[in-house]
């Protein structure tokens, strides 16, 4: 058996997604920034794309701006934003991805902006006095807090954030990648100025996401060159890739209900089979906490054993992938910044296995198996 489990890396393409590209990678071909026909046809598909994201998102088309995924999407908002307000002071926290963390750091490095680290416990959960602390602290601020945490699950309360951010004259950039497609995000309940998705993370094609910019907090241009994205980034836009990103977020909000009930069954199962099949098993962060976390994320933390830096590379052998931690930081041996900001025994190892609407119970069954075996074999 082959099984997937590593879905917040990437997900598969659903196939009415590509069904909804194939007409435009093979007929409709114009540049979307000519004036002839061709050129109409495809500039008007990508507004209708746009529309359908923003309408989704309950916000207009205007504050939509379509990007290359979600890393540049946290570039641009952070670095623009920075930029264009002359901002001096950052708050992020340690459990950030690398795509809001690096660019932060690297912004402080050269003066930019002073950043300051929001507290977290020992779960990996935000402590929001503290924020209202820094916040108060420092007026102007840019606050950027992920939605769901993308190594264990943690969810941040969106809203909170953003009263907070409102009282003290914050702009909040919020993460949204791993749970965009996963959760309704309505934008006029919520006081945020930036979230970003990123379609391989819902069935959608990779290379391709978005950026959505509160109407009041509007920033410079991330790429000159180019009058596409309304004179916001320049060069000749991902006329399928959007096409899909649309499609999938679309599939995504319709059938919503439904595909979070089977993931949670899913997810439920594995947390009740693994408690049964390996003695000492355990969960990093909340992600074994249902109410809590992501549902399409488990971070499992396994017995001590001497082969710990080989499990990875064993579930691989038994044709099953799965993740240490952010697939961004693969091949990089420093290991999970994430795991090293919370309270864990440094002797165990983990495993993210993360789930999407295709996956059953019976690649669990395989899955807590094949890790039995070998706990039975190696563990001290």
């Amino acid at each position: 058996m082959s099984v997937y489990f590593d879905n917040a890396a990437t997900t598969p393409l659903a196939p009415e997604v590509l069904d909804a590209m194939v007409p435009y990678m093979k007929e409709h071909f114009g540049n979307p920034s000519s004036i002839h026909s061709h050129g109409r046809k495809t500039k008007s598909a990508i507004e209708k794309a746009r529309k359908k994201v923003a309408d989704l998102l309950n916000t207009s088309p205007s504050e939509i701006f379509f990007t290359s995924g979600g890393t540049e999407a946290d570039n641009f908002a952070i670095k623009r934003s920075i930029d264009t307000f002359n901002l001096t002071h950052a708050i992020s926290s340690p459990l950030e991805h690398h795509a809001v963390l690096h660019t932060l750091e690297h912004l402080q490095k050269i003066g930019k902006i002073k950043l300051s680290m929001v507290n977290t416990d020992g779960k990996g959960n935000i402590d929001y006095d503290h924020l209202r602390e820094l916040l108060q602290g420092n007026s102007r601020s840019l606050v950027s807090l992920m939605h769901g945490n993308n190594e264990v699950g943690n969810l941040t309360d969106m809203k909170r954030i953003g009263e907070l951010c409102k009282e003290y004259q914050a702009l909040y950039h919020s993460d949204t990648v791993q749970t965009m497609g996963h959760y309704v995000h309505d934008l006029q309940q919520l006081n945020v100025d930036f979230v970003v998705g990123s379609a391989h993370k819902f069935h959608g094609p990779k290379g391709v996401g978005f950026l959505y910019v509160n109407a009041d907090a509007k920033i410079k241009p991330m790429i000159y060159g180019g009058a596409q994205e309304r004179n916001m980034r320049g060069g000749t836009e991902n006329l399928y890739g959007i096409i899909g990103l649309a499609k999938a977020l679309e599939l995504a909000y319709e059938e919503m209900n439904e595909h979070r009930a089977a993931i949670e069954q899913v997810k439920s199962y594995m947390i009740e089979q693994l408690k049964q099949k390996i003695a000492g098993v355990g969960f990093n962060g909340e992600s074994g906490d249902l109410d809590k976390s992501l549902y399409t994320v488990l971070n499992v933390c396994l017995p001590p054993t001497d082969n710990a830096d080989m499990l990875l590379f064993n579930l691989d052998i038994h044709q099953i992938s799965a993740s240490g931690g952010s697939a961004c930081s693969s091949g990089s041996d420093v290991g999970s910044h994430v795991l090293r900001a919370l309270d864990r025994p440094k002797d165990r190892g983990a495993v993210r296995f993360s789930f999407s609407r295709y996956n059953t119970k019976e690649e669990v069954d395989y899955v807590v198996e094949k890790l039995a075996e070998m706990y039975t074999v190696t563990t001290k």
